[in-house]
């Protein structure tokens, strides 16, 4: 029988990726948030993208602090209520012997509290043997898809977060993320580093990605954040503090991304999570190696002992609407119907040699 423990938390774009097309979008006060979409190649490599580098010691952060740019005074925005529609119902689990899900938590993301030792301290919510499975940088062809069937195989939920840029490209593949009843939050629009930008600069970058996701899953997303390379600056978190979205380190990090094999991304993992005990697990649904490692990954971690904790929000987050409007001319030409054109358009004749 699963438990649902509700964790209560209080405390603690754009200079994006460059490209062919932009365009500008104008909002509150005069100030140009400029938005630059790549042009994207399916035949380009793939991106090098994960938590790289030292991690900056956290800074301790106002409650609910004002958002950068808000008038003085101001308080914090609300997000909208109603976490119930955040997914549609998940498919029924029936392998008897699968790893499942133990435990679901509900998270209270009100003043930005931040989850992870990496970082920050103050939420310890697991218990020892628990594990909450978290992925970055996705949605990604084959990957993605490849890291869902695992976790569906082994009925195992987890959190994933999409950059903003990535999940345009592919609103199927995150679709069926969300189809598939695992949680969604953002990981900014470009994965751009925020501790090199400008307070406004990394607004545009957080807002953009929220909105770009929540347009491509074709719902609202839970207020979780991830830092790309886990790099925060105080601006930043107190931004994030204003929104209610609550923030995710980790406790252990694959280093997939460093990691060219999947017997390597295996060991890593297991060889951390044991000598831990209980924690969240970093990985990337965006690399291969990861993708491919997952189903026997996942058998260890049984075979180990570990319990799966789902991850679900109070709340979902509200986008902005200047933010809302630029995604829908990168959206522009796409249509509710995302089915791959060999299943909408085939030849019934002619077409010989």
């Amino acid at each position: 029988m699963r438990r649902i423990v509700l964790l209560a938390g209080a405390g603690a774009a754009a200079a994006l990726t460059a490209g062919l097309l932009s365009f500008a979008l104008g909002w509150g006060g005069g100030h140009e948030a400029p938005i630059v979409v790549s042009a994207y190649k399916r035949g380009q490599p793939e991106l090098v993208t994960g938590s790289v580098g030292p991690v900056p010691a956290p800074a301790s952060q106002p409650r609910n602090a004002p958002a950068i740019g808000a008038a003085p005074g101001s308080a914090p925005a609300a997000p909208a209520s109603g976490s119930k529609n955040l997914a549609t119902a998940a498919p029924a689990c029936h392998n008897p012997d699968a790893l499942g899900v133990s435990r679901v938590v509900e998270i209270d993301t009100h003043g930005g509290p931040g989850f992870g030792s990496e970082q920050y301290k103050a939420y310890d919510f697991l218990e020892p043997g628990e594990i909450v499975l978290t992925f970055d940088d996705g949605p990604w062809p084959s990957n993605t898809p490849a890291v869902l069937a695992a976790l569906a195989a082994q009925c195992v939920k987890a959190t994933f977060f999409p950059i903003g840029e990535h999940a345009t490209w592919h609103p199927e593949i995150l679709k069926q993320v969300v189809a598939e009843g695992h949680t969604v939050g953002s990981h900014t629009w470009s994965h751009a580093d925020l501790s090199k930008k400008t307070p406004e600069q990394g607004k545009d970058e957080i807002e953009n990605g929220i909105s770009a996701i929540a347009a491509s899953a074709g719902l609202p997303l839970a207020p979780f954040f991830r830092f790309p390379a886990l790099r925060q600056t105080p601006e930043m978190m107190a931004y994030l503090a204003g929104r209610n979205i609550g923030v995710f380190s980790a406790d252990l990090d694959s280093f997939d991304f460093m990691t060219k094999k999947p017997e390597k991304v295996i060991e890593s993992v297991m060889t951390k999570i044991k000598k831990r005990g209980k924690g969240i697990i970093l990985m990337h649904d965006f690399q291969r190696p990861t993708s491919i490692a997952m189903p026997e990954l996942l058998l260890q971690l049984k075979a180990a002992g570990f319990k799966v904790v789902q991850l679900k929000p109070k709340d979902t987050v509200t986008t902005l609407p200047q933010y809302d409007s630029a995604m829908v001319k990168v959206l522009a030409g796409q249509t509710i119907d995302q089915r791959p054109t060999a299943s909408v358009v085939r030849t019934i004749s002619g077409g010989e040699n």
